[in-house]
C-alpha cells in the first residue's frame, strides 16, 4: 500500500506537470472586436467573431470568409487530401461537400498562403474537427525511447533476477536451511532486486525536466524530445530573433543619392530623421515622406491596440511612419486597401492596392535584389521619376550591400498608379529607395555559443538574410573568425556536385549559410544527419515546417512563429532567444543523467541485498538479514533516496561533457561495472558488520541481525553521495546541493529509527536495540562504500566512466 501510494503521487505529480506545460502551450488567435485588433487564447473565440489570419497560421475555429487575398489552406488534417485547396469569398451550394467548401476554413488546418479575414461561425466541438474528435475514443499514451529502453531493462532485470533468487533459495536449502525461510527470502529478494520504480521516475523526471525547461521559455511538445536533446551535437539557427533581438529599428533610409540616418531607438523619445549631417524633420521631406508612407501602407501590423501585433520588421516600419505623423489608420481612411498580394516567398515581395481617386497605388515592399529587378523607373534625389538605368540599379545593389555588411536588415520599397485592380503588381514599379533596420546581436548569444562549443555542440546560421548580413551577425557571435569568410550563399550550396564529396565536405565545414530556401534547410540537414549528427534545427515560418519535421529537434519561435511551425516543432521558445535552446540542451543532459544515476543507485543496492544473503548461505552461515527486513529496507532505501536523484536539477557541469551517443543504452559496460563494484563494497560492510557482532563481540542473533539491517541501510543511504558528477568536488556539487536528497536522507533516517524503537514495528521486524556498541559498529562499516567511492571517484570515478561520453 505505501508503495502504490508512493507510485500514485509521483505519477499524479507528473500528471500535473504535464497539465500546466498544455496550458502554456495554449494557441492564441488575432481577432477585431469593438473595431480593435487583439490577440486572445484561442478558448476564448466564440461564433460572430472576425477572426484576422495570415500563411502560416493555424486556424482555432472554424471560419465563414469575408476577406482573401491568394489564400490556400492545407486541409489534410481533416480531409486527407494534401494538395493545398484555394479560398474565396462567394457564396456556394448549401449542400457543398465538405472537400468542396472554399468559402471556409475549418478548425485544425494550416494556412499556407496568403492572408484574409473571416467570422467565426463554431468553436470547440462544434466544429468539423470536433464532430470527428467525438468518433475517437481514447489515444494511447505516448511512451519514450528511453521509457522502452528501461522496459527492456527491467524484463532483463526480471530474468536476471529470478535465476539468481531461485539459485539462492536452492543453496539454502542444499546447505540445511528451513526450506520455508528460504522460499520466504527468496521471494523478498525478488521483490527488493527488481526496480519497480523505473517507469515512475522515467516520467517523473521527463516531466519535471520538461517543466523546469518550460521554466526557462522552452515548452516542450513531446516527452521523447526532451531525451533526444541531451544527445544533441548540431544546432541550425536562424538569425532573426534567435541569434539577434527581434527588436527591428529603422535606423537608415537612402534614396537615390541621399542617405537619412536616424538618432536613437523609435522606441524612446520622438525621433528626428537626418539627411547627412544636417538636421530635418521627416514631415519636411516629401522624398523621405513618400518612402515612409509606402512602409506604412503595405504591412500587416498594428499598433493600434495595447499591445504592438505583427512582425517586427513591419512594427519598425509603422513606428517610423508614427514618428513622421504616418498614422497606418489615417492614411487608409484617404487611400483605401482593396487588395492585398500577400508575401511571396518565391518573388521575395509583398504589395497592396490603395484607391486614390479614379485609380489605385500600389504599394511594394521586399528583397532589394527583386525589388530592383521589378523596377523601370526610379524616384530621384530631386523629386522627379527618371528610368532605371543598369548603372542606377548597380548603385543602389552596392549600396545594398554595404548596409548589409554593417549588420543592418535590408528592404527596398517601391509603388506604383494603376486603374486596373486585377494588375499584376510586380511590374513596372517606381522604385523607391532602402529601408535599413537594425536588430542587434542579443547580448548572451556569444556566452551562449561559447558554451555549446565547450559541450560539444556545433552552431551553425541558416538565414534567408544577404551574405553580408549574415557575415557581420556571425561574426559578432563568434561563428566567424574576423577575416575569415565562412559564409555560403543558396547559389553557391546548390551548385556544388551533389554526388561528390566535396558538396559534404563544404557543408559540413560551412558555419553560416545566407539566401538559403526551405528546401535547401531540408538538404543541410540530411546531410548532417547522414553523417551521425543529432540534429537541432530553429524556424518560424510556414516553408520551414519539413525542415522543423526533418530535423531530430524542430524548435520554433513562440514570438514571431507561425503556428503551423510550432505545431511541427518538438520544441517551443517562447522569447525566441537562442540562449533558452541551451538551457534546454543543459537540462536533457541533467534528465538522462539523472535517470541513469536513479539506477545505477537502485541496481548496487538491490545486487548488495541479493549478495549478502546468497553468500552467507553460500557459507552456510545464519541468514544476515529477514525477509521481511529485506522488503523494508527496498521501502525505505531503495525509494526515497532514489527518487530524489532522479528530480535532482543538476548543475552546469553536464555542458563541459561532449553529446553522448544517442544509441548509447542507459548502462554501459563501465556502468555493469561500477554497479558490481559498489555492491560488492556495500556486501562487504554488511558481512563485516555481521561477522564482527557475531564472532568478535559475542552478541546474540537477533542483536546481530538488527546491527547487520543497520549497517546495511546506512551503506546504501551514504551510497547516494557516491552518484556525484564526474570531476566534481567531493563536499560540494549536485548530489549536496540537491535538497530532495537531504529530505530523503532524514525521512530515511527516521523511518529506521522507528523500526528499532517502536515497539511495534521492531517486534514486527524482529529488530533489537543495538546499543551504542552495535550502533558505532553499524555506523562505521556503513561508512566504508562511501570512502571507497570517494577515494576512487578521486583517481577514476568509474560510475560516470563511460569512454568520453556524457554521462
Amino acid at each position: 500500500m505505501i508503495n502504490a501510494a508512493i507510485g500514485f503521487l509521483t505519477e499524479l505529480k507528473a500528471v500535473r506537470s504535464m497539465e500546466a506545460l498544455r496550458r502554456m502551450g495554449q494557441m492564441t488567435t488575432i481577432v477585431r472586436r469593438n473595431q480593435a485588433i487583439r490577440e486572445i487564447p484561442a478558448e476564448n473565440l466564440v461564433p460572430g467573431d472576425i477572426v484576422l489570419f495570415e500563411g502560416g497560421d493555424i486556424i482555432t475555429a472554424d471560419l465563414r470568409l469575408i476577406e482573401t487575398s491568394r489564400l490556400q489552406a492545407n486541409e489534410s488534417a481533416l480531409t486527407g487530401e494534401s494538395v493545398p485547396v484555394s479560398k474565396q469569398t462567394g457564396t456556394l451550394d448549401r449542400d457543398a461537400p465538405l472537400t468542396g467548401r472554399t468559402n471556409m476554413l475549418f478548425k485544425g488546418t494550416a494556412v499556407t498562403r496568403g492572408s484574409g479575414s473571416g467570422v467565426v461561425v463554431a468553436t470547440g466541438m462544434d466544429t468539423e474537427l470536433g464532430h470527428i474528435t467525438a468518433l475517437v475514443d481514447q489515444a494511447d499514451a505516448e511512451i519514450t525511447p528511453l521509457e522502452k529502453r528501461l522496459d527492456k531493462l527491467g524484463q532483463k532485470l526480471v530474468w536476471l533476477t529470478t535465476g539468481i533468487i531461485i539459485l539462492v533459495a536452492m543453496t539454502g536449502i542444499v546447505r540445511g536451511k528451513d526450506p520455508l525461510v528460504m522460499i520466504e527470502t527468496g521471494v523478498a529478494l525478488a521483490v527488493a532486486a527488481v526496480p519497480e520504480g523505473l517507469p515512475i521516475v522515467a516520467t517523473l523526471a521527463l516531466a519535471q525536466g520538461m517543466l523546469r525547461m518550460a521554466q526557462h521559455n522552452a515548452l516542450v511538445n513531446r516527452l521523447s524530445a526532451v531525451e533526444t536533446l541531451g544527445g544533441t551535437n548540431v544546432i541550425i539557427a536562424d538569425k532573426t530573433g534567435t541569434l539577434t533581438e527581434n527588436r527591428m529599428t529603422l535606423q537608415r533610409v537612402v534614396l537615390d543619392s541621399r542617405s537619412f540616418h536616424l538618432n536613437g531607438r523609435l522606441t524612446g523619445e520622438e525621433q528626428a530623421l537626418t539627411p547627412g549631417k544636417f538636421e530635418a524633420h521627416p514631415q519636411d521631406e516629401k522624398l523621405l515622406q513618400k518612402i515612409l508612407t509606402v512602409g506604412v501602407l503595405c504591412n500587416n501590423a498594428t499598433l493600434d491596440g495595447q499591445e504592438p501585433v505583427g512582425d517586427p520588421m513591419e512594427l519598425a516600419l509603422l513606428a517610423a511612419g508614427a514618428k513622421a505623423g504616418l498614422i497606418r489608420a489615417r492614411l487608409l481612411e484617404q487611400m483605401p486597401e482593396e487588395r492585398e498580394e500577400a508575401f511571396d516567398p518565391e518573388a521575395k515581395m509583398m504589395a497592396t492596392f490603395h484607391r486614390t481617386g479614379e485609380g489605385y497605388t500600389v504599394a511594394v515592399k521586399g528583397a532589394p535584389e527583386a525589388v530592383l529587378q521589378a523596377s523601370t523607373r526610379y524616384l530621384s534625389a530631386d523629386g522627379g521619376i527618371e528610368e532605371m538605368t543598369p548603372r542606377q540599379r548597380e548603385e543602389q545593389l552596392v549600396e545594398n550591400r554595404r548596409m548589409a555588411q554593417q549588420g543592418l536588415r535590408v528592404l527596398a520599397l517601391a509603388s506604383k498608379d494603376t486603374q486596373a485592380l486585377e494588375r499584376n503588381p510586380y511590374t513596372g514599379l517606381t522604385y523607391l529607395g532602402l529601408a535599413g533596420l537594425v536588430d542587434p546581436l542579443r547580448g548572451d548569444v556569444a556566452q551562449a555559443i561559447d558554451c555549446l562549443k565547450q559541450a560539444g555542440v556545433r552552431v551553425v546560421m541558416a538565414t534567408g538574410d544577404q551574405p553580408e548580413t549574415a557575415r557581420k551577425i556571425g561574426e559578432d557571435a563568434g561563428l566567424v573568425a574576423d577575416g575569415r569568410d565562412g559564409v555560403l550563399h543558396g547559389r553557391e550550396f546548390d551548385s556544388l556536385d551533389r554526388m561528390a564529396e566535396q558538396r559534404h565536405r563544404v557543408v559540413l565545414d560551412t558555419p553560416v549559410f545566407a539566401r538559403v530556401s526551405p528546401s535547401q534547410k531540408l538538404k543541410l540537414i540530411e546531410i548532417q544527419q547522414n553523417h551521425g549528427a543529432v540534429v537541432a534545427m530553429t524556424g518560424d515560418g510556414v516553408n520551414d515546417a519539413p525542415a522543423l519535421k526533418k530535423a531530430d529537434i524542430g524548435i520554433a519561435m513562440g514570438l514571431r512563429g507561425t503556428q503551423v511551425a510550432r505545431e511541427a516543432a518538438d520544441m517551443i521558445l517562447k522569447d525566441d532567444a537562442f540562449s533558452t535552446i541551451v538551457i534546454a540542451i543543459q537540462q536533457g543532459r541533467v534528465i538522462f543523467r539523472n535517470i541513469r544515476r536513479f539506477v545505477i543507485y537502485l541496481l548496487s543496492c538491490n545486487i548488495s541485498e541479493v549478495m549478502v544473503v546468497f553468500l552467507a548461505s553460500l557459507g552456510n552461515a545464519p541468514l544476515p538479514i529477514k525477509p521481511l527486513q529485506i522488503l523494508f529496507l527496498n521501502l525505505v532505501t531503495d525509494v526515497f533516496p532514489a527518487l530524489a536523484l532522479g528530480v535532482g536539477r543538476g548543475d552546469s557541469s553536464v555542458m563541459k561533457q561532449p553529446p553522448r551517443d544517442p544509441d548509447e543504452p542507459i548502462l554501459t559496460r563501465g556502468h555493469w561495472l561500477s554497479i558490481g563494484g559498489y555492491g560488492m563494497l556495500i556486501t562487504i560492510s554488511a558481512l563485516g558488520a555481521f561477522a564482527l557482532a557475531g564472532s568478535r563481540l559475542g552478541f546474540e542473533d537477533d542483536r546481530v541481525v538488527t546491527i547487520t539491517f543497520l549497517t546495511l541501510a546506512f551503506a546504501q543511504m551514504w551510497h547516494v553521495f557516491n552518484m556525484r558528477a564526474r570531476g566534481s568536488r567531493a563536499l560540494f556539487n549536485d548530489i549536496t546541493s540537491n535538497p530532495f536528497v537531504w529530505g530523503a536522507l532524514a525521512l530515511t533516517t527516521i523511518l529506521l529509527l522507528a523500526a528499532v524503537y517502536i515497539p511495534f514495528l521492531a517486534d514486527l521486524l524482529v529488530l533489537q536495540q543495538p546499543g551504542p556498541g552495535g550502533w558505532i559498529l553499524a555506523l562505521g562499516m556503513s561508512m566504508i562504500p562511501l570512502i571507497a567511492g570517494q577515494l576512487v571517484g578521486l583517481v577514476i570515478n568509474p560510475v560516470w566512466r563511460n569512454h568520453g561520453q556524457n554521462s
